[in-house]
């Protein structure tokens, strides 16, 4: 197929050295959690796919949650340690963009199995698939990995497994590049940052059900947990109770967020706070509503909204929410 003038000039601003579409498994979602196996396909830059690889990974430790992964113990006890695959995964993102679906996780998996050595992921930027798709305004009920393939037509055939994970998302990540470059939609490509903490996150020692750590949510250059704590003021309004859908939000809810944002965290609480609405650090019965891209994932947030019942949306529904948020009417004296 010939490509247009307009969009080989759109293809030449893009990475000369081309994508690593990654994905990895782990043993949770902390950051002491560690990488069990690893998926990747390259592809040049404008989308063809060049070779692909996968390794399992032996966490020398509990594998974590088995009926996920499918990896048990025993599967792992041969397989080499993220130091004796780290040479050839560096080989195979050098140079590169790193792309996956909720990018933030994978790269931040990575990153801290690098540093655990001392050393650095050779990679400079990452691409959410996430992101893109929303960029894109496609047509999606949710924006799930089987749910963005099915769009495309791509067939997972085993799912959680790395490299047919990111087989999946290599497939459906190609038309959406090159949609991307038809309607002349910038990439939305963010700098990594390699991690400065290797300690327990927030929800350090609170298990879910499923034995996973809560993963910092943040997109940005950083992890929200390295940037100093902004105290906000207190929100002036009670709580009115949980969103109902099909209503506003309303002055004073508890709004909890989860997970890979397209919006900078930071700016999105400004946000919330400007609306009148409280910032809740965590999710309980009396949260109003939580805020996640991925509302079956298995973050602690995530996994308690579920258990108490607190309504879901993902962020550009709660985005158009913010444009028209109700003042809290006091009841008269």
């Amino acid at each position: 197929m010939e490509t247009s003038t307009d969009e080989q000039r759109a293809l030449q601003s893009y990475p000369p050295g081309g994508w690593a579409v990654v994905d990895v498994e782990t043993t949770g979602l902390g950051k002491t959690d560690r990488v069990v196996s690893v998926g990747v396909y390259r592809l040049g830059p404008q989308g063809d796919v060049l070779d692909h690889w996968y390794t399992p990974v032996n966490p020398e430790r509990d594998p974590g949650p088995v009926w996920i992964h499918g990896l048990t113990s025993e599967l792992l006890e041969g397989a080499p340690t993220f130091a004796e695959i780290a040479d050839e995964l560096s080989v195979r993102l050098a140079g590169r963009v790193l792309v996956a679906h909720n990018a933030l996780f994978d790269w931040s998996m990575i990153s801290r199995e690098y540093a655990r050595m001392g050393g650095q992921v050779p990679v400079e930027q990452r691409l959410c698939t996430i992101v893109l798709a929303r960029d894109l305004r496609l047509p999606l009920a949710n924006h799930k990995l089987g749910t963005l393939a099915q769009h495309f037509g791509v067939i997972p055939r085993q799912a959680h497994h790395a490299l047919d994970d990111a087989r999946v998302l290599a497939e459906v990540f190609r038309p959406s590049l090159r949609l991307a470059v038809e309607a002349g939609v910038p990439l939305p490509l963010t700098a990594c940052v390699p991690p400065t903490d290797l300690g327990e996150d927030e929800d350090a020692g609170r298990r879910s059900p499923s034995g996973a750590r809560g993963l910092p949510a943040a997109r940005g250059a950083a992890w929200n947990s390295y940037r100093p704590a902004r105290r906000r003021p207190a929100c002036p309004y009670p709580n009115p109770g949980r969103w109902q859908p099909e209503t506003p939000l309303v002055q004073g809810m508890r709004v909890a967020i989860s997970g890979d944002t397209a919006t900078d965290r930071e700016v999105l609480e400004d946000r919330l706070t400007e609306a009148g609405l409280h910032v809740a650090g965590s999710v309980s019965s009396r949260t109003s509503l939580l805020v996640t891209n991925e509302p079956d994932s298995w973050t602690t947030k995530a996994t308690r909204a579920r258990q108490v019942g607190t309504p879901i949306v993902d962020e550009a529904a709660f985005l158009q929410l913010l444009r028209d948020v109700a003042p809290q009417v006091r009841p008269a004296d």
